[in-house]
């Protein structure tokens, strides 16, 4: 079946968190016709196949990541959103027209506003460079949690995880619940985090991935220049989080080029009219309540697209300067957009004692102190007031330490 000339109020791409939430707002005010469209078989997003406990806002440490899904789901359905699984948007046929496919054929399917919600995702091994051979046993994150989670697959025996942020926590239960030995978590930095019992190399790269057929170790160089083999039959790269923004490129909406998602106002606005963004397609790795909170917050300006409120020029564009790496929103475009939302602020190494400043055109328009230590894998969270007082006729502005 093709069907074509579908009409919704609002489109939502991605029934994660942030696009879950975002359409329990709209469908509970009375936005119309709302629907979410999931290209998996079943809708809730990451925390669907993450068995760890303190999902939602605050922290609720008994709520695991299935049921924190469930929960998103029916709160939109039940406040009339429609969300069909097994549907993806493959391209735009038009600025707010997106061609899909699905269970029921090809459909184009037109909306008054559009919101990509479609989330991140985590660098392969092909990504980031790795050399070796092509053996079974290289896995991410993400393929990691659903192969014991979702289909009860076993990993292997021996397991090395790379990368020490906190997600890779989480990769080192997975894989003791699974029955599998961790040999070690590697990280190029010079700290990271890792549950008591899983040996932590510091200051160490992969070199090199043997075997075949399957994995039979993984070669390490360490920064003084020692090298060493560690035998397992499978290993876990974590992190390196990036927005999944191929819809977002190939329907023309401006990417940042630091988040590498889409440019967005405090509103989340793109500079596509009628084009919004929400979640984790916006900055790579958040929580999933903080991605749930953007998409709530970003149903008071869908809401006002839809009562015709104009579409605002691009403003100025929020950048940083090393060792910052991001910032999200990234441009500026009124003072009062976002509904008072905080700036996440990104630094590409640990900080400790860090005073962020804000400037535009030579001159200092905010100063912030933030006590204590800061890691490369936790946003740093600025007030809306650090950009009040930016000139949106000015130049760009720029986020950097003082």
């Amino acid at each position: 079946m093709n069907r074509t000339g579908v009409l919704v109020d609002v489109l939502v791409i991605g029934a994660g968190p942030a696009g879950l939430a975002l359409a329990a707002r709209l469908a509970g005010a009375g936005a119309g016709r709302v629907e979410v469209l999931e290209r998996e078989q079943e809708a809730g997003g990451v925390p669907r196949h993450c068995h760890h406990r303190g999902f939602g806002r605050p922290p609720r440490p008994w709520l695991r990541g299935p049921a924190y899904a469930r929960q998103l789901v029916e709160a939109a359905v039940g406040a009339g959103a429609v969300v069909r699984t097994g549907v993806t948007a493959t391209g735009w046929a038009g600025p707010l027209c997106l061609e899909t496919t699905g269970p029921g054929g090809l459909e184009r399917i037109t909306a008054r506003a559009v919101v990509l919600a479609t989330g991140a995702r985590e660098r392969p091994r092909s990504a980031r460079l790795v050399p070796g051979s092509r053996p079974a046993g290289v896995l991410t994150t993400g393929e990691l949690q659903q192969s014991v989670h979702l289909y009860g697959q076993s990993v292997g025996r021996r397991a090395v995880v790379v990368g020490a942020e906190p997600v890779a926590r989480h990769a080192v239960r997975t894989l003791r619940r699974a029955g599998a030995e961790v040999v070690a978590v590697v990280t190029d930095r010079s700290r990271g985090v890792a549950p008591a019992g899983a040996p932590l190399l510091t200051n160490t790269t992969v070199a090199q991935l043997r075997g075949r057929g399957r994995l039979s170790g993984v070669a390490v160089r360490h920064e003084d220049g020692r090298t060493g083999v560690l035998a397992c039959d499978t290993v876990v790269f974590t992190g390196d989080w990036i927005p999944d923004h191929e819809l977002a490129r190939r329907g023309g909406v401006a990417l940042d080029p630091g988040t590498r998602g889409p440019c967005v106002d405090a509103s989340f606005r793109t500079k596509a009219p009628g084009v919004f963004a929400v979640g984790n397609t916006l900055h790579g790795i958040e929580r999933a309540a903080t991605a749930a909170a953007e998409g709530a917050a970003a149903a008071t300006p869908v809401l006002a697209r839809l009562a015709g409120a104009p579409w605002p020029d691009a403003g100025p564009p929020l950048v940083v300067r090393a060792p910052l790496v991001w910032v999200v929103p990234n441009r500026v475009t009124d003072a009062t957009g976002g509904a008072g939302r905080p700036l996440l602020l990104r630094s590409g190494t640990p900080l400790n004692g860090t005073v962020v400043t804000v400037r535009q055109d030579g001159r200092r328009l905010w100063r912030g102190w933030f006590p204590g230590p800061v890691s490369p894998s936790r946003s740093l969270w600025l007030p809306p007031s650090s950009t009040h007082r930016v000139d949106r006729a000015g130049g760009p502005v720029v986020m950097g330490l003082a």
